[in-house]
């Protein structure tokens, strides 16, 4: 055996040994450890000395059992800063659009305001027809109003109306605001346009951070209420792994 392979296999047991400490919910001790990784108790003891040392893992004085160690923290911290959501992204907008067959589009939040950053259209020959860099209007659009729920406070009275279905009254868009945070989705009938609807999803990190937003939207003939409540399901689904793929 080469000191390349020898090396590569040290590394492969001392991440085994940190996915068996972080896939429990309380602190483990050598032999524990030992025990669930299949690595033999003295290469373990070995493995932790020196990630306890580099700060990977934290030992208990209290217990002489082991943690998760701050610099883990830091590491996670500097990869989610590199990672490009759009680049995430774009196989659940695919899947999306190929599941419902109307537009998915990706929003990100800039000084309060959401425009699309990627999307992925529907093939449709009547279709919903996304634009990059477009802003969303806070309290008419689906996206717009995930925004609402999840990043902040009520935009300021007046609200203009663009349809006969926008909200402009703040109570009642307080009301659906509170709505949208509890269940975890926000609609839009006909409320910018009249003849399109939409449906979005948050995209949250494990802080509960808003990172993006996932939604679908189409013409109002095909892609009505019903059509919009048998999406859903997909579309929290690609929400959710997406949030879970941004930490």
């Amino acid at each position: 055996m080469t000191p390349a392979n020898r090396a590569l296999s040290t590394v492969e047991r001392a991440v085994l040994v940190l996915r068996v400490m972080a896939n429990s919910p309380e602190d483990l001790g050598n032999n524990e450890i030992a025990r669930r990784s299949g690595i033999n108790p003295s290469t373990v003891s070995r493995l932790l000395g020196t990630l306890e040392t580099e700060g990977v893992v934290r030992r208990m004085p209290q217990t002489g059992r082991f943690r998760l160690g701050p610099l883990l923290v830091e590491l996670g911290n500097a990869a989610l800063e590199r990672v490009d959501v759009r680049e995430l992204a774009h196989p659940h907008l695919v899947a999306l659009m190929r599941a419902t067959g109307e537009t998915a589009t990706l929003s990100v939040t800039s000084s309060g305001v959401v425009t699309t950053a990627d999307f992925a259209q529907s093939p449709a020959s009547v279709r919903s027809v996304a634009q990059l860099g477009r802003p969303s209007v806070a309290h008419a659009t689906a996206t717009g109003k995930v925004l609402l729920a999840y990043g902040g406070g009520l935009p300021a009275a007046p609200l203009p109306s663009f349809t006969s279905r926008t909200v402009t009254d703040p109570e009642v868009l307080a009301s659906e605001i509170e709505l949208i945070h509890r269940r975890g989705w926000a609609q839009a009938v006909g409320e910018r346009e009249l003849d399109l609807n939409a449906i979005a999803a948050p995209v949250l990190n494990s802080r509960g951070d808003l990172v993006a937003i996932l939604g679908l939207q189409g013409p109002a003939a095909r892609f009505g209420v019903r059509s919009m409540r048998s999406a859903l399901d997909e579309l929290l689904t690609r929400a959710a792994e997406l949030s879970a793929a941004c930490g």
